[in-house]
């Protein structure tokens, strides 16, 4: 078919650009008269010269032209026009290609009377006459005829146009005319005067409740000597169009005012049909269901919307997407009346449907083994085009979207329909993860897309959000442990907790929080390590017991947006007692009471010593800290033997207007007692002394599952099963202090039948650092040797038992 097509219909003919082969284009039209120059077409001049240019299905541009347009050559019973179009790449029109095209259509016959009603511009033409008894005084001399009219003498063979307005009639010269958009025309056999819409002098009038664009005029012409006047009155349905039941019904009146002035007989000779200036037989109508109605006062055509011969174009209103059903009908109604004998109207009508608006389908299909989310977003008219993209508040041109991480491709469907497919791998920045539950993923992708409709220049938005979810969600993991006097722990990060937050209870665990508290916040990108003191406001006390305290520390990681709890890590240790007081030499204890969980009435701020008069020195939610000398405070003495004296006190809270404490803390603070003794000897080498003195000892007595020493039985063990004999491996260590010059020996050690240390009955196991030679499975001493755990192998002592039970004649004890 080539770049373009033609077709003639009467007195008018079509040529069509191919959409496919001027697509993406920069078009310029011009006409190219006999001579060879070339007209560049714009809107007035189109309107004044007898040409229509419109967009029809989709991007295909359609050029009409009237036979007695101004650039027509007229041969025999022939007329052509020849189109240049010119077409670019680039707006200034570079390196554009030219295309020549003349088409011939046949010219006439023509009616006595002929009407065109184009999109924008009305035509009429009329046959010119001149009467016989006129032709009879018409002298030979045009001296004659100038002297009676001057102002005509250069004037061609129209003079003047005279406009019937309601209130004047205006004559205007035909330079005048054609100055003011008016096209005038005249030949040996026929006047024709070509109006736009526009035009000041159109009035717009009502018939049958039908609008009409009118124009009543005189057209004033020269024959030979003689000036003749014919009427050129032209008229044009603007309305009769209604949408009714998804049914276009263009109802035109047959009997128009303006041109039935004067007419006493009327009679229909032809009433035909058509789209896009092809006519249309009964029987192709019958296959379009359309309906054509030649009635006594008007005729009326019916189309249903969507039906063939017209097409969908895609319209916005307020930003909103939707589709405008247009079809370009022709309606050609010839009728013979007493006055001007035939004539023939042709009504061009293009015929647009209100304003639909359209649902755009988004459909995710996610290729999991790509890991590709693949959004097909449409389907579209043809008419649109993406042009780009707003990912997270950027807009990126659809060719820059691959170094987004963008694919983008169309899909063109048979019926000229498309549709856009996006993907995007899930790992993409752009692409949001966010951790649902349990083991699940959810991915969204939120990106806007940018098109513009074609010719119209329209732009519309459409949000994409589509979402996935998928099984993949690793989530973080802890592993805590202890040290002499910090919990730690380290959080191995899964693909889940980038935005995740450390919160202790509802407190936030900030860099800046954990300085404050002088705790430790380390995050390396794949652990998040957080160490506590033992003794901090953070930290949990669960149980206390004279050997043992049980503290913890929970943390929970919350989403950074919602703040929803996702995860919850905690650690628990076994701490010594020894860790809440000290005992200094000069006398001084310090001691901290610690409030456990389930004791949130207590007030720290209200403990006492047995003396109420001594408060805390610090106090924390969870804390008191007392500070006073073993002589004060109410603290009490006894000397438990000759080698110590014990200090005792306890940290005490009473309910307001009660004298029975309901928190009772003891402690006690052991000192040396320095003795001398007199002893004569008599000795060349002096012998080495070891002298007393005063200090605290932190001590630690665990139980471990085999000779190794290599397995500490855990919290969770106890308490441990053990058949009669079978051997209990104990270590006594020196916690502290770390001094390589002290050797710890162990005095005595017993068991009772109870947590007691001082219940009855007792059994020596060791007696002044020896075996106890009445038991029947003698205590085995282990050596202990440096290793990676035993820096200091004297500060240890490794005994086996084997395991007994208390007895009272034949009947196991119990407490």
């Amino acid at each position: 078919a080539g770049p373009m097509s033609s077709e003639c219909l009467g007195n008018l003919l079509r040529i069509t650009l191919s959409a496919e082969h001027f697509e993406d284009k920069y078009l310029s039209l011009s006409i190219v008269d006999h001579s060879g120059t070339a007209w560049e077409l714009d809107e007035a001049m189109a309107a004044q010269c007898g040409y229509t240019v419109t967009y029809s299905t989709w991007s295909s541009i359609e050029f009409r032209a009237s036979a007695a347009s101004c650039h027509s050559h007229m041969e025999k019973d022939m007329f052509t026009v020849t189109l240049q179009i010119k077409a670019s790449h680039t707006a200034d029109m570079k390196n554009a290609t030219s295309h020549l095209r003349s088409v011939s259509c046949p010219n006439g016959p023509w009616s006595p009377r002929e009407l065109i009603c184009e999109s924008s511009y009305m035509e009429v033409s009329v046959r010119r006459e001149c009467p016989q008894a006129i032709k009879d005084f018409i002298q030979d001399e045009l001296e004659d005829w100038a002297l009676v009219f001057p102002e005509a003498k250069a004037e061609a063979s129209i003079w003047q146009t005279v406009f019937h307005q309601p209130e004047e009639k205006r004559a205007v010269l035909m330079s005048n005319a054609w100055r003011a958009g008016y096209g005038l025309n005249a030949t040996a056999s026929r006047v024709l005067l070509r109006v736009p819409y526009t035009a000041a002098q159109v009035q717009l009038l009502e018939d049958q409740g039908i609008a009409f664009s009118v124009l009543r005029s005189s057209t004033l012409y020269k024959y030979q000597g003689v000036i003749l006047m014919v009427d050129t009155g032209v008229a044009c349905p603007v309305g009769g169009v209604h949408y009714v039941n998804k049914t276009i019904t263009w109802t035109v009146p047959k009997h128009i005012p303006l041109l039935s002035a004067g007419v006493t007989s009327f009679k229909d000779v032809h009433v035909e049909a058509g789209v896009d200036l092809h006519k249309l037989s009964a029987k192709e109508m019958a296959s379009r269901n359309y309906v054509l109605l030649n009635e006594l006062n008007a005729i009326t055509m019916k189309i249903p919307i969507g039906a063939e011969g017209g097409y969908y174009k895609t319209s916005v209103s307020n930003g909103q997407l939707g589709a405008k059903y247009t079809i370009n009908l022709f309606l050609e109604h010839q009728w013979e009346d007493d006055k001007w004998g035939l004539t023939k109207h042709t009504i061009i009508k293009e015929i647009e449907t209100p304003f639909e608006q359209v649902e755009i389908a988004v459909t995710n299909n996610l290729n999991l083994s790509a890991r590709l989310m693949n959004v097909t977003v449409g389907t579209f008219l043809p008419d649109v085009e993406l042009v780009s993209l707003i990912i997270e508040g950027v807009t990126v041109a659809v060719g820059e979207a691959v170094q987004h991480g963008y694919l983008i491709h169309g899909i063109r469907y048979s019926n000229g329909s498309k549709a856009y497919v996006i993907q995007v791998p899930l790992d993409a920045p752009s692409v949001k993860k966010e951790y649902m539950r349990e083991d699940m993923r959810a991915y969204t992708l939120n990106v806007t897309l940018a098109f513009i409709t074609h010719p119209s220049s329209q732009t519309f938005v459409i949000p994409v959000v589509a979402l996935s979810a998928l099984k993949d969600a690793v989530l973080p993991q802890a592993r805590g442990f202890c040290d002499g006097r910090n919990l730690h722990l380290i959080i191995t990060h899964g693909n889940v907790d980038q935005n995740w937050l450390p919160f202790i209870s509802d407190w936030q665990l900030t860099p800046e929080a954990a300085q404050k508290h002088n705790y430790s916040l380390r995050d390396n990108g794949t652990h998040l390590m957080i160490s506590v003191p033992f003794l901090s406001s953070h930290v949990s006390y669960e149980g206390f017991h004279t050997s043992a305290i049980k503290a913890s520390l929970y943390l929970t990681l919350k989403d950074g947006i919602t703040l929803a709890q996702r995860r919850n890590f905690s650690v628990s240790c076994i701490f010594s007692p020894s860790e809440l007081i000290q005992c200094l030499p000069n006398g001084t204890v310090i001691v901290t009471a610690i409030k456990l969980e389930g004791g949130e009435d207590l007030d720290t701020g209200l403990l006492v010593l047995r003396d109420r008069e001594c408060k805390p020195s610090l106090v924390t939610e969870k804390t008191a800290t007392f500070k006073f000398s073993v002589n004060t405070c109410g603290t009490s003495s006894k000397a438990r033997t000759y080698t110590a004296l014990i200090y005792e006190n306890e940290v005490l809270y009473f309910r307001p207007g009660h004298d029975t404490p309901v928190y009772r803390l003891q402690f006690l603070c052991s000192y040396a007692v320095k003795q001398t003794v007199g002893v004569q000897y008599e000795s060349k080498n002096t012998a080495p002394s070891v002298k007393p003195g005063l200090g605290c000892l932190a001590l630690s007595l665990k139980l471990f599952k085999e000779k190794s020493y290599s397995e500490l039985y855990q919290e969770s063990e106890y308490p441990v099963v053990k058949y009669l004999g079978e051997a209990l491996y104990f270590e006594v260590e020196l916690l502290q202090p770390k001094d390589a010059r002290l050797d710890l020996n162990l005095e005595d050690c017993w068991a009772t039948n109870s947590q007691s240390q001082d219940s009855l009955p007792q059994w020596h196991i060791l007696i002044h650092g020896c075996e106890n030679n009445q038991d029947s499975y003698r205590t085995v001493f282990h050596k202990v040797d440096y290793s990676l755990r035993v820096k200091f192998p004297q500060h240890l002592k490794r005994f086996e038992v084997r395991m007994f039970t208390f007895v009272q004649s034949t009947s196991l004890l119990q407490e």
